[in-house]
Order: structure tokens, then C-alpha cells, then sequence
């Protein structure tokens, strides 16, 4: 059997989220959780402002598409082509052509995985930030989403805050 592979689904522009949801549902309905394995519809936070506030908001990353994550067959593509609002998929012609993990990367979709080296009961300092040139003990490390919780002394009290990997450094 092939392996899941990222394509891109073009839509009518506003019907992203309903194209993601018709689908999960036939996906649901078909039982092709094997096949297909993820649809995406890729946000980002962006700070507007309304009336002189500034308001924090969730746009689409990349407005009028979809991402999925799927087994590329004749079944998969029928079940995608034919939703409601599906225009097709990118790539020449009616050959959808996945995304390599360089673009995966490059349109921030996927971070280059990178260890640590860190450690519970680790003494760290941090480079950057707000805390910049504090120093804290490691209480958890989570190599996944590449963030360590330290210990830091504030207004005299034991004070957890969630530091990235590139901001901090051994001691």
C-alpha cells in the first residue's frame, strides 16, 4: 500500500471550512479513515485593528484552500473531486501532485523536529524574551512541541513559565 502524502484542494473562496466538513462526514460515512487522514484548514493569529483596539484574530493561511493529508487512489480522489465546493485539486491537469516537505516546511506546516538535549533538573539560562538572562531549573520537557517549563524566582516564589528550546541555553 502507498503512503499518505499532503495534496492541495482548491474551493469556492468561504467554503473552506464547509468543504472540510462534508469531508470528514464521507470519510465517516465510507469508512476511509485509512486512507484519508487529515483535512486541514491551515490558521494563523493576526493582530487587527478595530476602533483604535487592537484585537487578536484567527485568519486562513491560505484562503480558498484545503490541505490533505491522504492516500492518493482512485476512491480518495473521487471522494475529494466530488465534494460540494471542491474545484480540484492543484496540480497540471487532473493529476494532483503532493506537497514535498521542503514546501511543507517553507509554508510553516511543518517544523523541522529538533532534540533538545535537555533534561528534567537541568539549569538552564534563557538568551531571549521576557525573561532573558534569567536562570531556572527544568521541571518538564516536551521534545515534541520543543518547549521546557522552568522554575523561575518571582516577587520571591517558585514561578513556572514555558521557554522554547531556542531560547534557552545549559548552564
Amino acid at each position: 500500500m502507498s503512503e499518505a502524502k499532503w495534496y492541495v484542494v482548491h474551493t469556492y473562496s468561504g467554503y473552506e471550512n464547509k468543504v472540510k466538513a462534508n469531508i470528514e462526514k464521507t470519510i465517516e460515512n465510507r469508512k476511509l479513515q485509512d486512507q484519508i487522514l487529515e483535512v486541514s484548514v491551515p490558521m494563523q493569529n493576526v493582530v487587527e485593528v478595530k476602533n483604535g483596539a487592537k484585537k487578536q484574530v484567527q485568519k486562513k493561511m491560505f484562503p480558498a484552500y484545503v490541505l490533505i493529508n491522504m492516500i492518493m487512489n482512485d476512491d480518495t480522489w473521487y471522494v475529494v473531486r466530488n465534494t460540494r465546493g471542491v474545484t480540484g485539486f492543484v496540480g497540471p491537469g487532473s493529476k494532483p501532485v503532493p506537497l514535498t516537505e521542503e514546501e511543507m516546511l517553507s509554508m510553516g506546516l511543518r517544523e523541522e523536529k529538533m532534540e533538545g538535549g535537555f533534561e528534567v533538573g537541568d539549569s538552564v539560562v534563557v538568551t531571549s524574551g521576557v525573561w532573558e538572562n534569567t536562570t531556572g531549573i527544568i521541571t518538564e520537557v516536551n521534545n515534541q512541541r520543543q518547549f521546557v517549563t522552568i522554575n523561575i524566582d518571582m516577587f520571591g516564589r517558585e514561578t513556572p513559565v514555558e521557554i522554547g528550546f531556542l531560547d534557552i541555553k545549559k548552564v
